[in-house]
């Protein structure tokens, strides 16, 4: 019998007449059953959040800060239970299960000590002007299926720490961890503060439509993001949307093929290549191409596909079938158009999971589906440049701009391609590195606003400005 589980509301973990299966996409077994939430959940939700913002935005930073560190030991303490939890909702292979919860507790504590000091803006003999952070009020969290831990405590952390309250909505393909989480904090965050509630997509356009949620955090699709900026433009909501990626990577002729591809073959296939920020067109000169190609096929020849709870698993199956799919779809279609496969392309759609084989492309040419769409998959087209030039302009060809990579031997010249790259960040020599510190977001049609570091953090409040006249009463 599948285990049942409970949202968080108001400090109470409740049930609800409709449950919502769970499956495990390296089985298709079900493996949890959560609370399938309407609008009457969510008022309840909001309503606590509502209530809760009144006492704890007045509550000293150092007390939420202490709080929120509580809740990151809790996640820490449990990490074995939580990790194996995370594989066998989202796929993803023990290792990098541990990594993501390990990471988001890290993250925690490390965001809980982030500060928004008061800005003087004059202090003159007439005046005293300061600008000060105040936070929002409820906040509206949606977060998405591929690091469902992750980024569910990313906007947890920041909202509680500006003085924010939140109603947070899990992925219906991954909640469970998250739920499980729910269960361990709830005697640590006052009541209201944090609610967790589960329910299909039509649960999102709810919140996103809450006359009393004053802002919306989300991280998912551009497609579903503007939908969201529709919604939220209703009543003037406050948005931050980390949205889709067409990241690329460019590799220079004085890049160590022998170091280099082995971390090129990772930055594109990690988490079965379901990471906004993996690479998803890699740019390799001509001068080394067929060096570096052969030597990031051989590199998958000994990576293990399958379950990820399975000892040696290096890469698991696609998170749910819609994506299963679309990354199918779009593997046939390279095939139809007669592409070139360096390793992959034959997918069995008939066996027990969603299992998409390492795929890599050899040079097909821009127009080609798989470079100009984003695959969130197991697949990566490599393809062929001649200059600089050209290979900055093709990189910044796209719609999207959230992250890129530059590989090279002289660092100096990778600063300055990555000046020239259209994206929120660009990585010299490595791969996927997010700081707490640094602000997180993307440009073009990859969303806006931030996430991360002081930046992200003031995305929960508004900015208020005090003046006083000096002697206006003498």
């Amino acid at each position: 019998m599948p285990t049942q589980y409970r949202n968080l509301i108001d400090g109470e973990l409740v049930e609800t007449a409709g449950t919502m299966e769970v499956l495990n996409p390296a089985t298709e077994q079900v493996i949890g059953l959560v609370p399938s939430c309407g609008a009457d959940e969510l008022d309840r939700a909001v309503a606590a959040a509502r209530k809760a913002f009144k006492t704890w935005s007045k509550t000293p930073i150092d007390d939420r800060r202490a709080v929120i560190k509580a809740m990151s030991g809790a996640i820490k303490e449990n990490a074995d239970e939580l990790f194996r939890l995370l594989t066998s909702e989202q796929g993803k292979p023990h290792d990098q299960a541990k990594g993501e919860i390990y990471g988001a507790a890290g993250m925690m504590a490390a965001q809980s000590t982030l500060s928004l000091d008061d800005v003087i803006n004059e202090d003159s003999d007439t005046r005293l002007s300061r600008t000060r952070r105040v936070p929002v009020g409820v906040v509206g969290g949606i977060v998405p299926w591929n690091f469902p831990v992750m980024m569910a405590m990313q906007k947890i952390a920041p909202a509680m720490l500006s003085g924010c309250t939140i109603v947070l909505k899990p992925s219906p393909f991954t909640p469970l961890a998250t739920l499980r989480i729910a269960e361990l904090i709830k005697d640590i965050v006052p009541a209201g503060v944090v609610n967790i509630i589960t329910g299909e997509d039509s649960l999102g356009p709810l919140i996103t439509e809450h006359a009393d949620i004053d802002k919306i955090t989300f991280t998912g699709s551009t497609a579903t993001g503007k939908k969201i900026m529709e919604g939220a433009s209703k009543d003037l909501k406050r948005i931050t949307l980390e949205l889709g990626g067409n990241d690329a990577s460019i590799v220079l002729p004085d890049a160590d093929v022998s170091k280099v591809a082995e971390q090129l073959f990772w930055s594109s296939f990690s988490n079965a290549g379901q990471i906004c920020v993996a690479a998803k067109r890699i740019y390799i000169h001509e001068d080394i191409y067929d060096e570096m190609s052969a030597a990031i096929a051989e590199v998958a020849k000994n990576v293990k596909v399958g379950d990820g709870s399975e000892q040696g698993t290096g890469v698991g199956p696609i998170q749910n079938k819609k994506q299963f799919d679309r990354v199918v779809e779009l593997i046939e279609d390279a095939k139809a158009n007669g592409y070139k496969f360096l390793t992959g392309g034959d997918v069995d759609p008939s066996g027990t999971g969603y299992y998409v084989p390492i795929t890599i492309m050899d040079n097909p040419p821009e127009s080609a589906r798989i470079v100009a769409e984003e695959q969130f998959g197991p697949v990566m087209p490599l393809m062929k440049f001649a200059t600089t030039d050209e290979v900055i302009q093709r990189a910044n060809d796209s719609e999207y701009g959230l992250a890129g990579a530059v590989w090279t031997g002289d660092t100096d010249k990778g600063v300055e391609i990555a000046e020239q790259l259209e994206t929120g960040t660009v990585w010299i020599n490595e791969y996927m590195h997010l700081s707490p510190f640094a602000p997180f977001g993307g440009h073009k049609q990859s969303g806006f606003g931030a996430e991360y570091g002081v930046e992200g953090l003031k995305e929960f409040t508004y900015a208020q400005v005090i003046t006083v006249k000096k002697d206006a009463m003498a």
